[in-house]
């Protein structure tokens, strides 16, 4: 019954992955226990599904479906890696599948439990207990040396094997250790009178920083005298992607979203500082945007952001828009320093087998090979050997957080109804918050109890 009740939640709940921000509304959810749903206060129409977008690589006989989520500036690089492997293996043909990560889940756990799944397909390790518990991800241990398969294990930083491990399996093949940051503008820093080759590291630093960023109609600045924070021309910061912002800095007050013992912890002191802090920006300091119908990543390529936290994948973006960028780790907001990180992971189905597994095995140790090139989309690589080899002038920001990600990167905890945890429980409740549509501390009294209603039904 339990394995059922799981199987239910995960094919009606839509996923917020990794790899590019989310929708600015979050999906439909459970009521809270009190109050208004940021669905009633803010309702909007049903957003269609999207179209998958596909790119066809070869023409062999052999011919593989690839499904992932990099929908965002990293899966141009994911396609030029898959054709430079049909251009070496004539004998197999790959379509790419890439999706929204919302909608993406779903349509990939209902291919699995229907057994019409892709060949491979593109998931995170936090997502491991939940799927693997559904007996849909193939064991895949035999693709590393330790069990007679090519991928070094020696050669793969211990946390990332750790983090694929699971009842003495192991599941997938990792491709990085992506990861949130701070991407800024250098010129709006040498305008600012900052140095643009400084980043703020602390609170204090970053606080006086968007200050300096943020201009009205009539230029004035945020910290000078006349500032109209309701005529806003250029902000300094913006909260972004709101789980990785808010669960970094909760964890750098050291709280978190449950005491990983059945109970949500939402409540907390810890928890109600990182969340006021960037509440704060918005309200208070007006250096941020409330972030319902803002186009981060726009208004960064349109020299009107000064500072984003966000993804290492946004490289590409930042590149093709001709910003002029820094970047550097998450700052230190609380007490400690720590950042969210996950890994991209590739995987396949226990049904996959024949010549279109063996040809499978050679594509995933072919991507895993790539980890310098996949680290031009600023994706820092999962292998040792790789991230080691990394160059300033070709990987300035994978190696800048890439190294940051080993010294302060901390996973998520994968617990086997994450998904609705993120979705259903904690992330209806930010986007209320950061939208003044509840108080801090109605906001997340009503996103604990979403979460531990969750908690209490996947005992």
């Amino acid at each position: 019954m339990k394995r059922l009740w799981l199987l239910i939640l995960l094919i009606i709940s839509l996923v917020i992955g990794g790899c590019a921000p989310p929708p600015s509304q979050p999906p439909a959810a459970e009521a809270p226990p009190s109050g208004p749903t940021p669905e009633e206060a803010a309702p909007t129409e049903p957003t269609p599904t999207p179209t998958p977008i596909v790119a066809e690589a070869g023409t062999g006989a052999t011919r593989l479906v690839y499904w992932n989520g990099l929908t965002g500036s990293d899966g141009v690089t994911m396609v030029e890696m898959v054709r430079k492997f049909t251009e070496e293996n004539p004998d197999v043909a790959v379509r790419v599948e890439m999706m929204p990560w919302g909608t993406y889940f779903d349509k990939l756990l209902t291919s699995l439990v229907s057994r019409s799944p892709p060949d491979l397909f593109l998931l995170h390790e936090f997502e491991i207990p939940q799927f693997a518990g559904q007996g849909v991800l193939a064991d895949m241990s035999d693709f590393y040396d330790d069990h007679g398969g090519p991928v070094p294990v020696s050669d793969v930083y211990p946390r990332v094997l750790e983090a694929l491990e699971l009842d003495g399996a192991r599941y997938g093949v990792p491709l990085d250790i992506h990861g949130w940051g701070l991407w800024y503008n250098k010129d709006l820093f040498v305008e600012a009178g900052l140095d643009p080759e400084k980043c703020p590291a602390t609170a204090e630093e970053f606080v006086a920083a968007a200050k300096k960023l943020t201009k009205d109609v009539n230029g004035k600045r945020a910290d000078e005298e006349g500032f109209d924070p309701t005529q806003v021309d250029q902000w300094g910061t913006a909260v972004s992607w709101q789980k990785p912002t808010t669960l970094s800095t909760m964890w750098q007050f050291g709280g978190d979203w449950s005491d990983r013992a059945g109970n949500a912890t939402l409540t907390s002191d810890a928890v109600k500082k990182a969340v006021q802090f960037w509440y704060d920006l918005i309200y208070v300091e007006h250096v941020a945007p409330p972030p319902a119908g803002f186009d981060t990543w726009q208004t960064m390529a349109a020299g009107k952001l000064g500072m984003l936290p966000e993804g290492s994948w946004f490289l590409n973006f930042a590149n093709d828009n001709e910003i002029n960028w820094g970047v550097c780790p998450f700052p230190k907001i609380g007490d400690q320093h720590v950042t969210w990180i996950s890994s991209h992971v590739i995987y396949t189905p226990p049904t996959l087998s024949g010549e279109r597994l063996e040809a499978a095995k050679r594509l995933i140790n072919f991507l895993t090979e790539q980890g310098t090139l996949w680290a031009t989309s600023g994706q820092p690589p999962a292998r040792i050997s790789q991230f080691e080899s990394l160059t300033p002038d070709q990987h300035l920001s994978a190696i800048v957080l890439g190294s940051s990600f080993q010294e302060i990167g901390r996973y998520d905890f994968a617990h086997p109804c994450i998904q609705q945890v993120i979705d259903q429980g904690y992330m209806p409740e930010f986007d209320a918050i950061y939208n003044n549509l509840k108080t801090v501390e109605q906001g997340l009294a009503d996103a604990n109890a979403r979460v531990q209603n969750i908690l209490d039904r996947c005992q």
